[in-house]
């Protein structure tokens, strides 16, 4: 499918329907939005207040959403109540991802609004984001997985029809090292670090990863850091956040993400970041060929408890390629 068939795929989807959306602001969720203001009966965008976001983040959604001509709702869970979450497990994002959703749906249903989703595409599912299982346990719509968009497609389709939106909208305490402990301290630092170089270089991503005494910078644009040696300033601003060390991640964000196999001779493999839950997976499938306690096979494709997925006997890239989305939607993550 071309980019433009799975936006008509998207579409009509939402179709006179009436659509409610977690809603951040970011690329998905905003063309989600706009796609939705488009053809559905009704749009809904909910976004969850959890006192941990980037500066502006509410009221760029606000504005978003009133670009769109459609109701916007914010619901305010704080976040610094819950001491499991500040806890800051390995289940963190899965943790916050069923506090959000939960709220996003009691409030959507309230409202009749019956379907609802999140921007959830294609190429979140070859990532390390187990926050996915909640997007499954809680039944939300996932239209632009169910049309194999990539967040590369999504960024094109945004730039080329003007339509602006964040791209800062991860939550901050993602910046704290696992096991631990999520304080207000922490965060503030982070994000009066994060505001510092937003507001004196023209990077338009910044995460600044707290690990204890050092500072992590990561950026869009790496250079932007390096010329006129902007990081001079960098370094001593954040040390007068408290940090003792400041180091600068040489490798740029790329949210360009997009799918690609190594295809060859009617074959493939690629190995996911985390391991795959065999027995909720066999749920998912109905085509299951063989099935041991180490992989699952189906025609043409192995899928393994570690996380390789196979390909065999494909007579072409496409139909690798498509294949192994297939697949992908299917999976059910070990956490």
């Amino acid at each position: 499918m071309t980019p433009e068939s799975k936006i008509e795929a998207v579409k009509d989807m939402l179709k006179d329907k009436k659509v409610a959306i977690g809603f951040s602001g970011g690329a998905d969720s905003t063309l989600m939005a706009y796609l939705s203001s488009e053809v559905a009966a009704d749009t809904l965008a909910v976004t969850i207040d959890n006192h941990l976001m980037p500066t502006g983040f509410i009221e760029h959604t606000r504005k978003t959403a009133e670009s769109f001509g459609i109701r916007h709702e914010v619901i305010d869970i704080n976040f610094y109540e819950d001491e499991y979450f500040l806890s800051n497990d390995s289940k963190r994002c899965f943790t916050c991802r069923k506090l959000m959703y939960t709220k996003i749906k009691e409030f959507a249903l309230k409202n009749c609004f019956d379907f609802i989703c999140d921007g959830n595409n294609i190429s979140d599912l070859v990532a390390d984001r187990p926050g996915i299982l909640i997007t499954y346990e809680m039944g939300f719509n996932t239209p632009f997985i169910d049309a194999r968009l990539t967040s590369k497609e999504i960024h094109q389709y945004l730039n080329e029809n003007n339509v602006s939106y964040s791209r800062s909208t991860t939550c901050l305490a993602t910046r704290i090292a696992t096991n631990t402990k999520t304080t207000k301290e922490k965060i503030d630092k982070i994000s009066s670090c994060e505001d510092y170089i937003l507001a004196n270089t023209s990077c338009e991503i910044v995460k600044v990863r707290d690990l204890g005494e050092l500072a992590l910078l990561e950026v869009d644009d790496v250079n932007e850091i390096i010329r006129n040696d902007k990081f001079n300033d960098i370094n001593d601003a954040l040390k007068g956040q408290g940090f003792k060390k400041v180091a600068l991640n040489l490798t740029s964000i790329d949210d360009d993400e997009y799918i690609k196999l190594d295809y060859n001779d009617g074959s493939f493999s690629y190995q996911l970041p985390f391991g795959i839950n065999l027995e909720n997976t066999k749920k998912q499938l109905t085509d299951i060929i063989n099935e041991n306690e180490e992989k699952i096979e189906l025609e043409n494709i192995k899928i393994h408890k570690g996380g390789l997925i196979e390909g065999h006997d494909l007579k072409s890239y496409d139909e690798a390629l498509n294949r192994f989305m297939d697949a992908l939607s299917k999976l059910r993550r070990e956490v």
